[in-house]
């Protein structure tokens, strides 16, 4: 059975206080959660003060970003060196707002990935099209060249750390999320697509989250889809109630099939 994975993406949100209080508040109330699995993602600054408060809890620490080089002359970069040295477990690679806002090429996220995955990582990779290029039909075609020029320098094994969240760029932060049948479609499509290249039981095994505008009211649905198996969260994770309700939707949602390398 793949099991359910919600992951909170605090993006540059939140003090060390709050964010210390947040995750406090998960521990609390999901730290020994075994049903689902759980990762939080802070803000740099944070990731010390918020491994603290995880020790000995379930909920895995992540991080927003890293850099595709261990070291160097990179002003104001994180290495997966560094990552790990953090103690983290999990790092989101190719997130629409850095493709958008920080010009990120598949080319360099291609390299931001093996980096990641070489140095122990496991890796929440995010694809998706913008409003224009679904209006234009062109969904499968970005996705799939997303894909193409990402993951094909992963072997199957190496694959087995990646989680693939299908984020459609016009619901991150809209409030206009994908209906779960738009979600279902594309993400059905991935699966197919990592089978014809990677065999079918590898696809199987593979984990696709949805990501954009997630919310309590709407992870219900979404995550009863087949090829949904969790949910990559923004600003919901940001409010312990409405992240913990998306968490027991998960639970509910139950198992479709497990991953042994994507638990």
């Amino acid at each position: 059975m793949r099991k359910k994975l919600v992951a909170g993406n605090w993006k540059m949100n939140t003090t060390r206080q709050t964010a210390v209080q947040l995750a406090r508040e998960l521990v609390a109330n999901a730290g020994q959660e075994t049903q689902v699995d759980i990762v939080i993602c802070p803000p740099f600054p944070y990731l010390l003060p918020v491994r603290e408060v995880l020790a000995g809890s379930r909920i895995a620490l992540g991080a927003q970003n890293v850099h595709c080089e261990p070291k160097g002359a990179f002003t104001g970069e994180v290495s997966p060196v560094m990552l790990t040295d953090c103690g983290c477990q999990w790092v989101i690679i190719g997130h629409s707002e850095r493709r958008r806002l920080l010009g990120e090429s598949n080319d360099f996220i291609r390299r931001k990935l093996i980096a990641a995955v070489g140095h122990g990582l496991q890796v929440i990779l995010c694809i998706g099209e913008t409003r224009e290029e679904r209006e234009a039909g062109q969904t499968f075609a970005v996705v799939s060249a997303q894909l193409q020029e990402s993951l094909p320098a992963l072997s199957s094994e190496q694959l087995a750390a990646v989680v693939l969240a299908y984020e459609p760029v016009w619901a991150i932060g809209t409030g206009i999320n994908a209906t779960p049948e738009q979600a279902q479609e594309v993400q059905a499509f991935v699966r197919d697509w990592i089978g014809q290249r990677f065999g079918p039981e590898v696809a199987e095994k593979l984990r696709i989250l949805y990501g954009g505008s997630v919310t309590a009211t709407n992870a219900p649905a979404l995550m009863r889809q087949p090829d949904v198996d969790g949910v990559l969260v923004g600003g919901a994770s940001l409010q312990p109630r409405e992240f913990l309700a998306i968490v027991h939707a998960a639970i509910h949602a139950g198992f479709t099939s497990f991953a042994p390398g994507n638990s």
